[in-house]
């Protein structure tokens, strides 16, 4: 089910049925082709769901002000991981770089010069993602930025299921019995951010703020999330959101 907030939640319908609805409706041939490709029904085993980590680097964390400046994508499944059918783009920002951002991202204003705009590589980046779930670390980045970004280029918006690695380590982390124990104690709440959850799993510490290298940490996240705590068999309904 899509989640909203109070009573709407329960009449909202599956993501299966949304992008069925879209398909019919949605006027761009582009984003049309994506949502007929519809998603795996809620029931179907983790372990059989094809996948795409996707990763987006920002100006900023406000799609209203701020912009894309590079997104990474890598296809998977929790068997393996593809390296091949990698993606990435550096684009060129609607606003200038900020100083910040280069420091952060390592992106400069060279780079971005003559860089594609977003319409430029959207055929491209639909083609990667269609019929696959999306998994992401903090859906808050890439879902409402796609969709600010292509309903400024084709007037119409994309929503789509996601895989929020960040949300199911908060469902321990934060939200059970074992972390409110933990806040009563007066005990600092556990990192959530990717670099720390991945260490936890004993995996590679790798440069952050890239976004390749985080959509390949995101995708070897959910990995790892589904072996020590899930299990193949685990419905995908049971984790996106």
């Amino acid at each position: 089910m899509i989640r909203l907030p109070g009573a709407a939640r329960q009449q909202t319908p599956g993501w299966p049925e949304y992008l069925a609805d879209r398909a019919e409706r949605v006027r761009q041939p582009l984003l049309r082709d994506y949502f007929a490709a519809g998603c795996p029904d809620p029931a179907t085993p983790i372990g059989e769901v094809p996948m795409a980590a996707l990763d987006i680097e920002t100006t900023g964390l406000d799609p209203r002000r701020h912009a894309i400046v590079s997104v990474g994508v890598v296809p998977f499944t929790l068997a393996r991981i593809p390296l091949r059918e990698r993606r990435y783009w550096v684009l060129k920002p609607a606003r200038e770089l900020t100083e910040q951002s280069v420091t952060l991202h390592r992106i400069t204003h060279a780079e971005v010069e003559n860089a594609p705009d977003l319409a430029e590589v959207l055929p491209e980046l639909l083609e990667v993602l269609k019929g696959r779930v999306t998994v992401v670390h903090y859906r808050q980045i890439e879902r409402p930025f796609l969709d600010s970004g292509i309903q400024a280029r084709l007037g119409e918006g994309l929503r789509f299921p996601v895989i929020d690695t960040m949300s199911l380590e908060a469902r321990l982390h934060r939200q059970s019995l074992w972390a409110r124990f933990r806040r009563w104690l007066g005990r600092p709440p556990v990192s959530i951010r990717l670099h720390n959850s991945r260490e936890r799993y004993g995996l590679p510490a790798y440069q952050g703020h890239h976004a390749l290298v985080d959509a390949l940490a995101t995708a070897e996240l959910l990995q790892a999330q589904v072996a020590s705590r899930y299990s193949p068999q685990t419905p995908v309904g049971e984790l996106w959101s």
